[in-house]
């Protein structure tokens, strides 16, 4: 938990922001696994905690812009609770931690909520991601769950993400340390990963690396053989020798904030000639991609940049023929990374992905539609303090080839019977994390992942 002046700061900037009416908090409640006293491993609501600092189950709260009031609704512990959970600081206690003087039973929350409501009084809130979230709106507010995202608050949304997508020295030196946790995980795979052993083997190392460090993982592992599915959960595979291991992992530090890298490393000793081709064009394509970041650039200019490169290199091979620029800008490139360079990232691994990737990638503006763009999840100027991943891949999924292939798309730029003879080869990715300083960008975290291929096979010989 930060200061509590932290907090105390944040909800008096959300509140000029916003200007009047009523701001609706809903945090998270505990989520049942498969009976009611088996629940998942807590997580709080990452914009109730930005504003308010406290992860704790059972809570909603109000900033009545208007009355000049913030309560912090819940209910103070049970003998009950206490011999389950043991002693507990009290609600109001709590509260006075993150600047909050007022609190009141959850018992009340629909009555000051209603009466707001019916004076006429503005309730604004966010759009509902968990079915308890809309069972409690539908209370407070009588919209059934159909109409709840429609009438979310887009005053309320643009302020958040606007807030939230600028991070401060306080939230850097979090995401830092959750960064090079993540490093270490990595690390800890290529230094394993070897022939004969299971992709779950990988994934529980990684994952005993996130637990022991940090709250845990910032999103379920990817450890794969299968690069060319993008997010691909399954461990059940045996490596062989010339496969190459695909990893995905980020940890969640104990303040909540994330890290998120990816990692294509050999499952034998070394890359076999076809991956290093490959690897060495996608490495290209990611320094393009970050010696591009600055303050004012477009990040959708950067995508473009980054896939024109791929392109450049995939036509060295035979595989693209024409323009690679005009390969880019038609969305032929989708063929061979159909998902988008980078995502914010902060609170949430996707930052504030249940806002709206309109508001908090787009600033407002819609996205676009197309196969390919529309996976692009951000696509606005960049400013000092946003926090993002770079992270281009190069796929070759089969099916996606012989759908385009039977349809006859992009057939002026994409050579079908050349693709086909890479068919086989997975996919590649590898990802880091960025801040916009106020003249460049800035890799985040005091460890080095390792990413060219030298780097990436030398520690075979550590581990």
């Amino acid at each position: 938990m930060f200061a509590k002046e932290t907090y105390i700061k944040r909800r008096a900037q959300l509140k000029a922001q916003v200007g009047k009416g009523m701001l609706l908090f809903v945090g998270n409640d505990e989520s049942s696994m498969n009976y009611a006293d088996n629940t998942y491993t807590f997580r709080q609501d990452s914009t109730f905690l930005y504003y308010f600092g406290l992860d704790q189950a059972g809570l909603c709260a109000v900033i009545d812009i208007d009355a000049d009031k913030e309560i912090i609704f819940g209910n103070e512990l049970t003998i009950d609770d206490i011999v389950w959970m043991g002693t507990q600081p009290t609600l109001r206690e709590r509260c006075a931690t993150v600047g909050i003087v007022e609190t009141a039973p959850m018992s009340e929350l629909a009555n000051y909520v209603g009466r707001a409501s019916q004076s006429g009084q503005t309730v604004h809130y966010l759009p509902p991601y968990r079915g308890d979230h809309k069972l409690l709106l539908q209370e407070l507010l009588g919209l059934h769950p159909s109409q709840q995202a429609q009438g979310a608050s887009v005053d309320f949304i643009m302020a958040v993400a606007d807030m939230r997508n600028h991070k401060t020295a306080e939230e850097i030196a979090q995401i830092e340390e959750a960064v090079d946790i993540s490093v270490d995980m990595h690390v800890k795979a290529m230094q394993m990963v070897r022939p004969g052993m299971k992709e779950s083997e990988v994934a529980a190392a990684v994952t005993d690396i996130a637990l022991s460090r940090g709250w845990g993982l910032s999103f379920p592992v990817i450890a794969t053989i299968n690069g060319q599915t993008l997010h691909n959960h399954d461990h059940s595979h045996t490596m062989q020798d010339g496969q190459m291991l695909l990893l995905d992992a980020g940890a969640e530090n104990n303040m909540h904030y994330c890290g998120d890298l990816s990692s294509t490393m050999p499952v034998g000793q070394h890359f076999t000639e076809r991956q290093r081709t490959i690897y060495n064009i996608l490495y290209a394509a990611h320094q393009e991609a970050v010696n591009a970041l600055r303050p004012g650039i477009n990040f959708r200019d950067v995508h473009m940049l980054t896939v024109t490169k791929i392109c450049e290199g995939l036509k060295g091979l035979g595989l693209i023929k024409g323009d690679p620029a005009e390969v880019a800008n038609t969305g032929a490139y989708a063929m061979f990374m159909p998902c988008g360079l980078g995502h914010m990232m902060g609170l949430d691994v996707h930052d504030m992905e249940n806002l709206g990737e309109m508001y908090v990638g787009y600033g407002g503006k819609p996205k676009s539609t197309q196969f390919g763009f529309k996976s692009l999840r951000l696509g606005r100027e960049l400013e000092p303090g946003y926090v993002f991943t770079v992270e281009p891949g190069i796929y070759f999924i089969p099916e996606l080839i012989d759908k385009w292939r039977a349809e006859k798309q992009f057939t002026d730029f994409l050579c079908y019977d050349e693709i086909d003879k890479w068919r086989d080869f997975s996919g590649i990715r590898n990802e880091e994390n960025y801040l916009i300083t106020s003249d460049g960008a800035r890799r985040l975290g005091s460890k080095v992942k390792p990413m060219t291929i030298e780097e990436v096979e030398s520690q075979k010989n550590i581990g």
